[in-house]
């Protein structure tokens, strides 16, 4: 992989010759280099960014496209989703039905119909 073509100005830099940006990963790992952890011969010009594109950079990521990743995330989607709709088909009832309160719970749980106690205080 290339980086862009950055050409700063000749003036910038004392008139150093940039060598092209290529990243030393993708450099033969079994030729002949001086230094073989870089993949570098002796004497041969340092491009002005190899901090970004030495041996120990970041990762070069081209394995996958970005639409086969999206296509791969969308398969895992699927097939979730496909468990869910297993588990919620084959997923027994209830053993027990619901037990239902005439008028509702709202008196014994202190709703609106039930007896106001007086706090410690004396105040309401």
């Amino acid at each position: 992989m290339i980086i862009a073509n950055h050409t700063p100005s000749l003036r910038q830099n004392g008139g150093y010759q940039n060598p092209p940006p290529i990243i030393r990963q993708h450099r033969d790992p079994y030729g002949d280099w001086w230094d073989k952890q870089e993949r570098r011969n002796f004497g041969e010009p340092v491009h002005e960014d190899n901090d970004i594109l030495g041996m120990f950079s970041p990762e070069d990521y081209n394995f996958y496209t970005s639409a086969q990743c999206f296509g791969m995330l969308g398969c895992a989607v699927a097939v979730f989703l496909g468990f869910l709709g297993i588990v919620r088909l084959t997923y027994p009832d209830r053993p027990a039905v619901d037990r239902g309160y005439e008028g509702g719970l709202d008196r014994e749980l202190g709703g609106k119909g039930a007896l106001l106690v007086r706090s410690e205080d004396g105040i309401d």
